[in-house]
């Protein structure tokens, strides 16, 4: 053999395949992140993170997750769009209508013997389901009494949710969504539209307070009577899952109430004798000890 030919070989040999480049990239990206700016991703799931990843690489007209890193860690603007990347908001108001008219029947009853009702909705994204609390409550008379606590690591979609307002032309879904989750009233009492934009009544904002919160790296700030994180913690790993759920289950209190996404469940968990089913399609939880 040749020297060049033995030199090619062992340099091939040597040589990470794209799989593993991709994955060391990848931890340079997200550690490169999570000391700059504080943002923890290195524990959520690798293969939709990795596919959100490239999409802002090619968003962002670069060639390779090393050109975005050093993108990211010298442009803050690039940073910004990135994080709105990587948390792409999912939502609308009452969505999956049968788990608000379960949360009727199995969870408003209980609401009622408390003198003041606190609710974290953890991963609010863009504050439709936020905003369904609000409705539900108020036409369950238990507004008045409780406080809502929308969170989201996305400061973008925070802001959309504080303003409260949203497409016209996502009103006949959110109707029929509305109904179907036992509505009582006239859903369009509830916003008032101009030009192709509706606006919800002031009114449903005064109860809830919205923050900043990152689920992978701060911890419990108030105790809670529900807790209600859907469809978010499918984005995470085991590490980061169990370390999510004990965050919750730290923030409720005696018999509070956790509502997970369809996709997610507490079995398999370090936490899951801690919490009695109140339906077990639903996804709504006790907390039991």
């Amino acid at each position: 053999m040749k020297f060049n030919d033995f030199q090619d070989a062992v340099l091939s040999e040597s040589s990470p395949d794209s799989t593993e480049l991709e994955a060391i990239e990848t931890d340079l990206l997200l550690e490169g992140v999570h000391r700059m700016y504080g943002y923890d991703f290195r524990n959520y799931a690798r293969p939709s993170l990795t596919r959100r990843i490239w999409h802002h690489v090619h968003a962002e007209s670069l060639n390779s997750i090393s050109q975005l890193q050093d993108k990211v860690l010298h442009d803050r603007a690039c940073f910004e769009r990135m994080v709105q990347s990587l948390s792409i908001p999912v939502t609308e108001m009452f969505r999956d209508p049968e788990l608000f008219r379960t949360f009727r029947r199995e969870v408003v009853p209980i609401l009622r013997t408390y003198p003041y009702i606190r609710i974290w909705h953890a991963g609010c994204s863009t504050g439709e389901e936020v905003y369904s609390m609000a409705i539900l409550l108020h036409e369950e008379g238990l507004y008045d009494k409780a406080r809502i606590y929308a969170t989201d690591m996305n400061d973008r979609s925070l802001q959309q949710a504080k303003e409260g307002i949203y497409g016209i032309e996502k009103m006949k879904l959110y109707t029929k969504n509305y109904l179907e989750a036992g509505g009582t009233q006239s859903f369009s009492d509830y916003y008032t539209a101009k030009y192709n934009s509706v606006m919800l009544q002031p009114y449903l904002r005064k109860n809830i307070i919205f923050a900043e919160h990152n689920l992978a790296t701060d911890r419990s700030f108030n105790e809670f009577n529900v807790i209600f994180c859907r469809n978010v913690m499918i984005y995470f790993n085991d590490t980061l899952r169990d370390q999510v759920h004990g965050l919750f289950y730290e923030s409720l209190s005696r018999f509070g109430i956790l509502v997970l996404g369809s996709k997610e469940s507490i079995h398999f968990t370090r936490f899951s004798d801690c919490y009695e089913p109140l339906d077990r399609v639903e996804k709504i939880y006790r907390k039991i000890k």
